[in-house]
């Protein structure tokens, strides 16, 4: 399994072997992103809190870093089945800090990690559940119709696809 701190690792011996040749701004770019992303998975916390509806719940994610991190934001996708106002059951996620340009002044800016998004994904399971501006209506409008049916869905949905 190649990791990113042995793929770093690696590609130091290569460039000191190869001094005649300079680095490609491309290059270094990835370079100094995969160095950032290695601070910050250090950084990570292991532990997040679990309350509300989805408690309980093993949701992935999946995190596609573009070449231009930190300038832009990371891509996210829910992998995870989930019946939630903000996250469609094909995986779509609605959380202002992973827009480029965010109406509210909260979206991506060099100075937000990948730590940041854990914790606003982690947000999107506690307080910053949004039912009156959802991604998936449905779900809101269920949410708001019948809550205790609601968290039967959200349960149902848990103990099928999130164990």
């Amino acid at each position: 399994m190649l990791t990113l701190a042995s793929k770093l690792k690696r590609d130091d011996g290569l460039r000191g072997s190869r001094t005649s040749a300079p680095a490609s701004d491309s290059t270094r770019r990835v370079s100094v992103r995969d160095r950032l992303l290695v601070k910050e998975v250090a950084e990570l916390e292991a532990n997040l809190p679990y309350e509300g509806y989805y408690q309980g719940g093993k949701f992935q994610f999946e995190t596609e870093v573009p070449d231009a991190y930190n300038m832009v934001p990371p891509k996210v996708k829910c992998l995870t089945r989930i019946w939630h106002p903000n996250i469609t059951e094909t995986g779509d996620i609605c959380l202002s800090l992973l827009r480029e340009h965010s109406i509210d002044g909260t979206g991506w800016a060099p100075t937000r990690t990948l730590k940041d998004v854990v914790w606003g994904l982690n947000s999107l399971f506690t307080d910053l559940l949004n039912f009156d501006d959802p991604l998936n209506i449905e779900a809101a409008e269920h949410h708001l119709r019948d809550k205790e049916d609601f968290r039967n869905k959200v349960e149902d949905y848990i103990k099928r696809y999130a164990r």
